[in-house]
C-alpha cells in the first residue's frame, strides 16, 4: 500500500478524542502528544474547499517540537477554487510568506488563547481584520508549487504555539464518507 493512500485511509477513518492521557499520542491535541491546550471544539460545518475533499496528505505530529511532521492536513482542489472560513472569526493575516499567500483567521469562542486557523496558498478577498461567518470566502486557490502532486491548500490549525490536527475542527458525520447506494434506473 502507497504511504499516500495510507494517509488518505488513516484520515477517512480518525475520529477526534476528547482528550487522551498526558504523555499519548493525541491525534486532536498537541504536536508533542501531551494535551497541554485543551480539546478543540467540532465547530466547522464544512470543509475549507470542495464537499469532500480528497486528504492528499494527513496530520503528523512531530514527536517533538523541532522534529520532522506535517503540521496540518493538505485538501485536493483544483487552483481557482474557492478557500472559505469553516467558522466565525476574525482575519488575523493575510497576505505573502516566502512567495506564498496565507490567510490566518482567529476563531470565536474557542479558548484563551484562541484557536487559529491557517489556509496556504490562497490570494485573499480578505484583509486583516476583517470578521468573517462560516462559509464565508477568504480567497481562492493559488496554483503555486508545493509538495502536492497537484494544487492542493495547506489547511492548519493552531493554538498559540501549539501546531493541532484542523480535522478535529469538523464534526465526525462530516469527515465519513456516505455509503454508496444504488438507486433504481426509471423506466
Amino acid at each position: 500500500m502507497s504511504a499516500g493512500l495510507l494517509a488518505v485511509l488513516m484520515a477517512m477513518a480518525w475520529t477526534p478524542a476528547p482528550h487522551a492521557a498526558p504523555g499519548a499520542p493525541d491525534p486532536s491535541g498537541g504536536a508533542t502528544g501531551v494535551d497541554t491546550v485543551g480539546p478543540v471544539p467540532a465547530i466547522g460545518r464544512a470543509w475549507p474547499v470542495g464537499l469532500r475533499p480528497l486528504v492528499v496528505r494527513a496530520w503528523e505530529p512531530p514527536p517533538t517540537t523541532y522534529a520532522r511532521g506535517h503540521r496540518g492536513v493538505d485538501l485536493s482542489a483544483p487552483a481557482g477554487s474557492p478557500v472559505r472560513a469553516i467558522a466565525p472569526g476574525v482575519v488575523s493575516f493575510a497576505g505573502r510568506v516566502a512567495g506564498r499567500g496565507v490567510i490566518s483567521v482567529e476563531l470565536e469562542n474557542t479558548g484563551d488563547p484562541p484557536l487559529r486557523t491557517t489556509y496556504q496558498p490562497v490570494r485573499a478577498s480578505v484583509r486583516k481584520g476583517d470578521e468573517v461567518a462560516p462559509g464565508d470566502i477568504l480567497g481562492t486557490l493559488e496554483a503555486s508549487p508545493s509538495h502536492c502532486p497537484t494544487a492542493c491548500l495547506h489547511w492548519g490549525l493552531r493554538r498559540a504555539d501549539t501546531y493541532l490536527n484542523p480535522l478535529s475542527l469538523l464534526p465526525p458525520w462530516l469527515l465519513r464518507r456516505a455509503p454508496s447506494r444504488l438507486l433504481p434506473i426509471p423506466a
